[in-house]
């Protein structure tokens, strides 16, 4: 078994497009700068035009099919050395130049007159402007490298937030972390460097980088502590190398290129992990995958272009064709023209989107403002309403998440889950966040791969368990921070995990169609197993009707989705029930609410919230009102039974995460007697924040059950104890007949008669059927 997976874009092709489609009609310049000479927003192209301060202004896409329109945008009294667009507005352009000034420009919205003048100038700062980046969470700081150092810029107060001034010579390349935690920098004194600005403007790390003093390039790779350098080596070859800033003292992976003497212009996409190398003055384009947990450096596939790159870059994710599985889209500026060549994932069906190649990227919001983002915290907001426009006190996790999980015994534990394998346990100071954390309480080592979901144990307190793409499920105890168990038997990546409301057992489902369940105190490998959801693409499973039987989530041969109900113990068996429910890209998640029996499913970017009584005899689903709402929800997550209102029959409530809204939805059961308590619906619940046993009584065989609790306000009745109401009556007394005559109860009785059959000159409706002439009978 491989426990090297091999990666989903390991056939990326890339698809340099016909003439017809290429951009013509410029005259790129020739200068020499440390700059890519292009960049692009989701509106517009800009490039170093032939004119010296001057930059060509082109639209990213056409307008109606038309011809793009190339416009100049002068800038500068000298070169321009580099430019960058703000990530928060596609509009805004900022420019720096050898006249020593930095200028932020607006453009238009479509194809209206270029500005004549720049909306703001800082400096001049007394040497030439070589670089230039916006920072990648916070609006309105930017980054400029002019000479030996690098000025941290508050746009809207104009004024440097700090000077970063450890080089010792010409610098070549800064780089944000995704974050915006950290920047760096390579030198021509052969050295990289990791400043943190907000603490102290010196390097905090420092590394002897390329042998070669000549042009070097630093990239972070994301919000990772990964970064990657190209450069030369001492025999004057390219280079890249893999570093780690948690042990920076030396590369992980070191890859020679080949021996041109253009400097390279690497482009990194955090989102795919693809790098794109190209040489000033070439005209072939490399594509590596960068894995940096291996570590191992993957050479894609390589593309040889028509024109000569004077210089490169990418379009944002934003603006690519998912639909057609393109992943990555490089625009190749040569002397006369600009070339998007196209990196497509080559799929069987392109009618559906596919998620797994399209995770979540970088939206279009900041995450707080130039002032907040140096002073490194800010309020957070403790009643519904909008979020303040400063920085939200944030979990600086710095590896990505892949899942997390609030401990339900202590309120102030969340787990999270990294990319990098391990697991990392924070404390939430009691009324939430007034500060950025960025050091966890522990830190869970074990697995080798990406981890992908955990759990806590449902009845013992100290206990988590995970699966990863190593193929293993790991329960650890947190009172020691130690791996207790590790459970086998997976050929295939675990979709999902699920403990028994006992706690005694654990049910996975997994990409090789199996179901597993375990014991885990008895054995490392499933106690038994069955036959899961036929399609790949994912599945997520949960215990239902007691712990008895359990309900899968997944996907059929033709990507339908639906559910399946499986009997517990009987596994090898095959599902009870399979209902079909719709076409979708996104895997159901099932939340199942024990006291009503009625689970709830809906996906990332759906719409509409499934609702099924699950019941342990045919039919098994009864159909309940979905829920809908106005715009896809990016997630949802349910919320404890207590914070039901039961006075309006509130059963369930959760959280829906919108684009740019955090909203509450609540569940009702319409009833008329409100003002009993609905003991049907509302059964004892289980005390789910109280522990039966520790995490170690449970390792050491015990078992354990917590107490239930009624929900029932103390000013509220039971339906089931109300009053008998006496039926009304739907005729009226007799008595009222007897007082009346005989003669008036004729009259009634015949006006009675008479208003039924209603105006007697009224047509009969056999009046206006239509007849034969009279000459036609015989």
């Amino acid at each position: 078994m491989n426990r090297f997976k091999a990666s989903k874009f390991r056939h990326t092709e890339a698809r340099p497009p016909r003439r017809e489609a290429w951009i013509g009609g410029i005259r790129a310049g020739s200068i020499t700068s440390y700059g890519n000479n292009v960049k692009a927003s989701c509106c517009w192209i800009a490039f170093n035009a032939e004119a010296s301060g001057v930059l060509g202004i082109v639209p990213l896409e056409c307008e109606d099919g038309g011809k793009r329109t190339v416009s100049q945008l002068c800038c500068h009294s000298d070169v321009v050395t580099d430019f960058d667009f703000s990530p928060f507005d596609q509009l805004l352009l900022a420019t720096g130049s050898a006249d020593e000034t930095v200028k932020v420009w607006r453009l238009p919205q479509s194809s209206q007159d270029i500005p004549s003048g720049a909306g703001l100038t800082l400096g001049p700062g007394g040497a030439p402007v070589d670089m230039l980046q916006f920072h990648p969470t916070a609006d309105g700081i930017l980054a400029s490298g002019t000479g030996k150092r690098v000025t941290i810029w508050d746009m809207e107060q104009q004024q440097p937030l700090t000077v970063l001034d450890s080089h010792r010579d010409q610098l070549q390349s800064l780089a944000w972390k995704r974050d915006g935690s950290l920047l760096g920098t390579s030198c021509k004194d052969k050295k990289l460097r990791i400043f943190d600005p907000r603490v102290s403007p010196a390097a905090s790390q420092s590394v002897l980088g390329h042998e070669n003093n000549k042009d070097s390039r630093l990239l972070w790779m994301g919000s990772s502590d990964c970064l990657i350098s190209i450069g030369f080596s001492q025999m004057r070859e390219r280079e890249v190398k893999l570093w780690d800033m948690r042990r920076f003292s030396g590369a992980m992976l070191s890859m020679a290129l080949d021996t041109s003497p253009g400097a390279a212009i690497p482009l990194y996409d955090a989102d795919t992990g693809l790098l794109v190398v190209a040489g000033k003055g070439e005209n072939l384009l490399y594509c590596f995958e960068v894995a940096p947990a291996q570590p191992a450096l993957t050479q894609v596939t390589q593309c040889r272009t028509e024109g000569s790159t004077r210089g490169l870059a990418t379009v944002p994710r934003l603006a690519l064709d998912v639909m057609a599985c393109e992943v990555l889209r490089v625009l190749q500026l040569t002397d006369t023209a600009l070339v998007p060549v196209s990196y497509v994932v080559p799929r069987k069906s392109v009618q559906d989107f596919h998620e797994d190649l399209f995770p979540d990227c970088t939206g279009t919001l900041p995450a707080t403002g130039a002032q907040a983002w140096w002073a490194g915290d800010s309020q957070q907001l403790s009643k519904p309403g909008r979020l303040p426009d400063a920085a939200i006190p944030t979990i600086q996790n710095s590896v990505a998440v892949t899942d997390l999980f609030w401990d339900p015994f202590d309120p102030q534990r969340l787990a999270v889950a990294g990319e990098d394998a391990k697991i990392r346990l924070w404390r939430i100071p009691e009324g939430g966040l007034q500060e950025t954390l960025q050091e966890p309480e522990a830190v869970l080592q074990g697995h080798t791969e990406k981890i992908y979901s955990i759990r806590f144990h449902p009845v013992a307190s100290d206990l988590l368990v995970s699966s990863s793409y190593d193929m293993t499920v790991r329960i650890w105890e947190l009172s020691t921070g130690r791996e207790a168990l590790c459970l086998q038997g997976h050929t295939d990546q675990i979709f999902s995990l699920a403990w028994s409301p006992d706690g005694k057992k654990l049910a996975t489902v997994s990409k090789d169609g199996r179901l597993r369940l375990y014991e885990p105190r008895r054995s490392p490998l499933p106690q038994q197993e069955g036959p899961g959801p036929e399609g790949a693409r994912g599945a997520r499973l949960v215990w239902v009707c007691g712990g008895d039987y359990l309900l899968v989530s997944g996907f059929d041969s033709r990507s339908e989705r639906r559910i399946l109900l499986y009997q517990a113990q009987a596994l090898p068996k095959g599902p009870l029930s399979v209902l079909g429910l719709d076409v979708a890209p996104s895997t159901l998640l099932p939340f199942y609410d024990e006291d009503t029996s009625v689970v709830f499913l809906t996906g990332k970017g759906d719409t509409r919230v499934f609702l099924y009584e699950v019941t342990p005899e045919p039919p098994y689903f009864l159909e309940c009102n979905s829920f809908t709402s106005g715009e896809p929800h990016k997630g949802f997550i349910f919320l404890p039974k207590t914070v039901c209102e039961v006075r309006e029959v509130e059963f369930a409530r959760a959280l829906r995460l919108g684009q740019s809204t955090l909203e509450p939805v609540a569940f009702h059961v319409p009833r008329i007697k409100k003002e009993y308590f609905q003991d049907d619906i509302y059964p004892p619940t289980r005390v789910w924040w109280e522990p039966a046993l520790s995490g170690t009584a449970w390792l050491s065989g015990e078992d354990g059950q917590q107490r239930r609790s009624s929900l029932q306000p103390t000013d509220m009745t039971p339906v089931s104890q109300a009053p008998k109401e006496a039926p009304a009556r739907k005729f009226v007394p007799a008595a009222v007949y007897l007082e009346k005559s005989d003669e008036q109860k004729k009259e009634e009785l015949l006006s009675a008669m008479v208003a039924r059959l209603g105006n007697r000159e009224d047509p009969l409706p056999q009046d206006s059927f239509e007849g034969v002439d009279e000459d036609e009978w015989d």
